[in-house]
Parts: C-alpha cells; structure tokens; sequence
C-alpha cells in the first residue's frame, strides 16, 4: 500500500504494483511518470468515477483494479492499453460498457455488483478470455458473439435479470465452473425444509473459522436442549448482499438441496431471521486442511499449492475417488457447485476428504434434459482439472506409474 505523497515526491519511480487507496477524486496524473515500470494498478477503495486519457501511456499495465469507486461506465480508455489483460471494477455504479472499452488483451473481466443491463458485442471478439464475473447486475441477455469465447473457463452470471438459460454457455468447449442462480429464469421447488430452522439465540459464537466472499464461518456452542445437536458446532451466517458468486439465499437453498453425503460439510440447521441469515454445520475435526490454495493473478483459473507441497499417487487416487462419488451425488440432486477446486477440499493425513463452499452453487432441475446434460458436461471438465492440479504435486517416484497415467486420462 502507498500513499499520494509517496508518489508525488518521487519516491515510487520504477516500481511495479502501485496501490493507492487515498479517498480520490480525481486520479492522480503523477501515476504516468511511471509508465516505465508500471504493471499493476490498484486504485480500490477511492471515488474516482473517470480515468484520464493520459492512461493510454501507461503501455506496460497489465492488470488494473478500481472496486468500490463511483464508475458510471467502464472507461474506454482501459481498451487502448496494449498490454492490459485483468480489469476489475466490482462494485461501482456502472451502467455502460462500451464497444471500446474492452482491452484486446483481456483475459479477466471483473464486474460484480454494478447495475449493467447489456454488455457490448466486442467482448465476444476476446479470444483470450478465460475468467468472467458479472454476478449481481441487471443483465438481460447475453451478446450472441461470446459464442466465440473458446478460452473461456469461468463464469459468474448469478444475480442477474436473464430470462432465459443462455444456451451457448454448455457449447464452450473449455467452459468448467458455472454459476447462474437468482435468475428470473431459475425456478426450483424449495429445499428449506430438509432441515429445521433455529433461532440466532439457540447457540454462541467464538472464533472465527474461516471466511470468503459470502459469510464468515465461526466456532460456536451450541445452547439449546430441545434440539439433540452436537454441543460444538460451526455456523456459517452469510454478509446479507450479493458477492461475487450471488446471492447468499442461493447458496444456502443450494446446500440443503444437496443433502447429505460423507464426504460434503453435513448441514443440520438453518437461520433465516430479518438481516440475518446463517447456516449450522457439524464441525468439522481439526486434523483436517486445506488440500490447496486459490487461483493466483497468473494462475487465473488454477489452483496453486504450498510450495514443496507433494502426496503419493496412492493418497491422490484416494481423494480423486471421493470427489468423484461427491460429483455423482450432486448431480443425482440437480446441483451443479460452480467451485469444484482443490482450495474448496479439506483433507486429513488420511487422505480422507470434506467438500465444501456452495457460494457458487446453482440448482438446475427445471432445466430440461439437454440442458442438464450440458451442465454436468461442464462440472465434469472442473473435475478433470481438479484431477489435473492434483498430479502437479505427485511425488517425483510416483509420476511413472500405472494409476498416475490412468487419473491423467480420466474422463467422466
């Protein structure tokens, strides 16, 4: 992080990442001046609502970040940067994408929460697109040429005003992790009841567990005897607002509706009380870790791992083995998870495995069959790469032997 009097004594001259979160107005035109060495600009968190055209000179950025700002549009000059391939501009006001606007370069697209209803022809002219994220705008339909984007691996449509399933989606021939709940076209039976809703008063939170994009995961004590509940359990209670992957209520129906399976995160109850809205879960045991980590700026769409991080070929058939019995059971129930990825997987030094984080969980039943069958298609190839990711940390001795070559050609 930097400040605006670090760069307008100098003192930033020749660096790469330049993050400046300073409550602007107006974008500081000294950021030029380092146009040299500029790769990557984060200007989060401000209130700039333009960018100058001046920005055109910085032909060296390659990833430009302005959330929480008071954009309008996307600025136009951001497609004139050669070199530009990651935007990023969640939660603003916009409304308008032009034709411009888009860099050809583009290979990451963020435009969460904004208030967008149509989106231009042009971004079907990005080959190199691979990660897409739209979720909670006011999107109606999607342009007919994005039927080009043969790169395109992920996409985030939830939250959105579509009145139709966009059929060219399960034609993408890399397309892997899908997420399209809350909209008007999305009609599914409720699964609510499957477990019993609580109160909020009915257990105490201690600490926090983990957090993402849509809730925070704490310990909590269970309090209330007329349940035969575990006396520890985790509690899930979700921001309340649209994030990247949708909307929470989504995810909490899309999690009930998957039901109950060894290897998935055992939901056992529900609060759904005004402004708040949380999900209970047996806890999980301690010995359990996260089997990788999030994709990166580089990575995209891949998951990275720990470095020097290895299993033998024996204990990644295992898991491979769960997750395709996980796959099978979600797809039984009409689920498709949108997220299936090692960074989404608990493990133990057993091998045995947990999955979790329906954050971009979609239901598809009413979809009809070719539909659906189009929908597992595309989870499957997340499944493949999450097979794939996995042989990138096989131990050296194991990649020659008969159960590395068989996972490496899975197909299911």
């Amino acid at each position: 992080m930097h400040t605006l009097e670090q760069l307008k004594s100098g003192q930033l001259k020749g660096i790469k990442r330049l993050k400046l979160p300073e409550g602007l107005t107006e974008f500081p035109l000294e950021i030029i001046e380092l146009a040299d060495s500029l790769e990557i600009l984060d200007l989060s968190g401000n209130q700039l609502s333009d960018l100058p055209a001046e920005l055109s000179q910085l032909t060296n950025l390659r990833i430009i970040f302005a959330s929480n700002n008071l954009f309008t549009h996307l600025p136009d000059v951001l497609g004139s940067l050669p070199k530009l391939e990651m935007v990023g501009f969640k939660t603003n006001q916009i409304k308008t994408v032009s034709e411009q606007s888009l860099p050809t370069q583009l290979r990451w697209l963020i435009l969460t929460d904004n208030e967008i209803e149509a989106l231009p022809s042009s971004l079907g002219e990005r080959p190199r697109l691979q990660k897409l994220a739209l979720a909670g705008n006011k999107i109606r339909v999607l342009p007919e040429s994005m039927e080009n984007l043969s790169n395109l691996e992920l996409v985030r449509l939830s939250a959105n005003q579509l009145t139709e399933f966009p059929e060219f989606l399960i034609k993408l021939p890399k397309l892997a992790w899908l997420a399209f709940a809350g909209n008007p076209f999305c009609k599914h039976p409720s699964s609510l009841d499957s477990v019993p809703a609580v109160s909020s008063q009915c257990y105490s939170l201690n600490q926090v567990l983990g957090q993402g994009a849509s809730g925070v995961i704490s310990h909590a004590n269970w309090v209330n005897g007329d349940f035969d509940f575990p006396q520890e359990v985790a509690v899930k209670v979700f921001k309340g607002e649209v994030t990247s992957d949708g909307y929470p209520h989504d995810e909490l129906e899309a999690c009930l509706q998957a039901g109950h399976h060894s290897n998935l995160v055992k939901s056992i109850a529900q609060v759904n009380e005004q402004d708040y809205l949380a999900l209970v879960m047996e806890l999980i045991p301690s010995s359990y870790y996260n089997l990788g980590l999030p994709p990166t700026l580089d990575t995209c769409t891949r998951d990275t791992f720990p470095e020097s991080f290895e299993l033998p070929i024996a204990q990644i058939d295992n898991i491979v083995t769960q997750m395709i019995d996980v796959f099978n059971h979600l797809h039984d129930n009409k689920v498709c998870h949108g997220d299936l990825y090692a960074h989404n997987t608990l493990v133990n030094e057993q091998g045995q495995m947990i999955f979790g984080d329906f954050g971009a969980a979609t239901i598809y039943g009413y979809l009809t069959e070719e539909q659906q069958q189009g929908i597992r298609r595309i989870e499957a190839r997340a499944l493949k790469y999450f097979i794939e990711d996995l042989l990138t940390i096989c131990t050296k001795q194991d990649q020659d032997s008969e159960l590395y070559s068989q996972l490496a050609n899975f197909e299911a």
